[in-house]
């Protein structure tokens, strides 16, 4: 089979699980935990938002060895969830499904905080400590843990299964398209200047910074990630404030179209562009479940190290870091695109429609000021991914695993600022998808250990023992 059949297939399929099998399962695991919780990320959305900032500025010292803090838990896990998405898929959602997709995208994002509060809470329960003491846990481990001791075999193959995947999708094809969207963002931006940078020299940056995280284990990339997952809202968001600021007149016409484009997109766009309240759904329901992670296995990992008095605490922080990402971040993004009218240049598609957005704003400056924006984004990304790869190395291999994956880690981060590859970002879309099936499996599986802790907790407080 040659590389354009090959592509081609792929492409089938991860359309195929995309747009049938996997927004069926996410959605509806987001509705059932949803039910089953009796509406956590409702009733509880407060005390999240209490549990995730309220002791960021204590001055009280923690020890060295009191591991990560919820904080940083949440730091490393908003690192991945925000990436490049969160710019080119907003703009494509937008594209392809209407200003409507929007509002799916909130309905998305409100039913996956309940199937993340879910992910969290059992990558908590189920976590390990590894050689160096510190802890280790997602799918895999409450794959392992939860259903092992009742169905061995089918928690061998699951958790195997996903171990492979992810490690596959994140740590290596993922981290080539997160190094390529740097590359071509930071050489548009030089060229825009009248320059030449050859992008091999980006890849090659990227990489060594890279490296000088990952080598530190989890505490540097949580301590890294705690430092600039801030800075890099701060930016975006300071740069939307700004564009909110010069295009104040079209904000209230940008919500009114969101919601009516949602249920009557006919009558808000007109019949000639063939959006339809389906697409507009579609669209917007699938920005939203993959651009916060829900469901999906990668964030656990990193909720599973946070040191807190008990697991559903951090179920309750990651509900806040899906908040931060789609109803915050993407919706940011949406605005920028609807406020200045960049959204109608039918020409124009993903992070281009992003883009014009910030050149109708600010000008030529703001290519630049996107490309240190994506920067951010991907660079964050490229951390957290490498993270949840090296979970799952250990899980599959133990610490001599590391070494080998890190240095391939750090090939395919030079290699992916080279060129883009349609076959390594669809197969990036496939692995991305298929490692989905056993995590929803297995948070369905384990819902009554749900529901036990979160009882618990709700009658005994963190000081409970489990």
């Amino acid at each position: 089979m040659d590389q354009k059949a090959l592509n081609d297939t792929i492409v089938a399929i991860n359309s195929f699980l995309s747009n049938n099998i996997l927004l069926i399962a996410l959605l509806g695991c987001g509705i059932f935990y949803t039910i089953y919780s009796k509406g956590v990320q409702f009733r509880k959305l407060g005390a999240a938002f209490k549990q995730t900032f309220g002791g960021v500025f204590s001055k009280e010292k923690k020890s060295e060895d009191e591991g990560v803090s919820s904080f940083q838990a949440l730091a490393v896990a908003i690192a991945a969830q925000v990436g490049t998405g969160n710019v080119a898929g907003v703009a494509t959602a937008i594209m392809a499904g209407g200003p409507g997709a929007i509002f799916w995208m909130w309905l998305a994002a409100i039913l996956g905080m309940a199937t993340i509060y879910a992910e969290a809470t059992l990558a908590q329960k189920f976590r390990e400590k590894d050689d160096e003491g510190n802890f280790v846990g997602g799918p895999a481990y409450y794959i392992k843990n939860g259903i092992g001791p009742t169905h061995p075999g089918l928690a061998k193959v699951m958790s195997v299964a996903f171990a492979i995947l992810i490690v596959i999708a994140l740590g290596f094809v993922g981290n080539i398209v997160q190094s390529n969207s740097i590359a071509t963002s930071v050489v548009a931006a030089v060229e825009g200047a009248g320059g030449h940078l050859n992008p091999i020299i980006v890849g090659i940056v990227v990489a060594v910074l890279a490296g000088g995280v990952f080598i530190g284990g989890i505490k540097r990339i949580a301590n890294f990630a705690q430092l600039v997952v801030p800075i890099m809202a701060l930016i975006y968001i300071v740069a939307a404030i700004v564009m909110m600021v010069k295009f104040h007149d079209q904000i209230g016409p940008a919500f009114k179209l969101i919601f009516q484009a949602a249920f009557n997109p006919e009558a808000a766009l007109g019949g000639a562009l063939g959006i339809t309240i389906k697409a507009a759904a579609s669209k917007g329901v699938g920005r939203g479940l993959f651009s916060n992670e829900a469901g999906m296995g990668s964030t656990p990992h990193a909720h599973a190290t946070a040191n807190v008095a008990h697991p559903v605490l951090q179920g309750y922080t990651a509900m806040v870091g899906v908040f931060i990402d789609t109803i915050v971040v993407c919706t940011v993004t949406a605005l920028m695109i609807l406020v200045t009218g960049s959204w109608t240049d039918k020409s124009l598609n993903g992070a281009l429609v992003t883009q014009e957005a910030f050149t109708r704003a600010f000008g030529t400056g703001g290519t630049v000021l996107l490309a240190v924006a994506l920067g951010f984004f991907a660079f964050t990304t490229i951390v957290g991914w490498y993270y949840f790869g090296e979970t799952n190395i250990r899980f599959l291999f133990g610490h001599k695993g590391l070494w080998p994956y890190r240095i391939l880690v750090l090939l395919c981060i030079i290699a992916g600022s080279l060129q883009e590859v349609d076959l390594v970002w669809n197969t990036a879309d496939l692995t991305n998808s298929l490692m989905v099936i056993p995590n929803i499996i297995a948070i369905i599986m384990l819902h009554k250990h749900v529901k036990n802790m979160s009882l618990h907790y709700e009658t005994n407080g963190k000081e409970g023992s489990l």
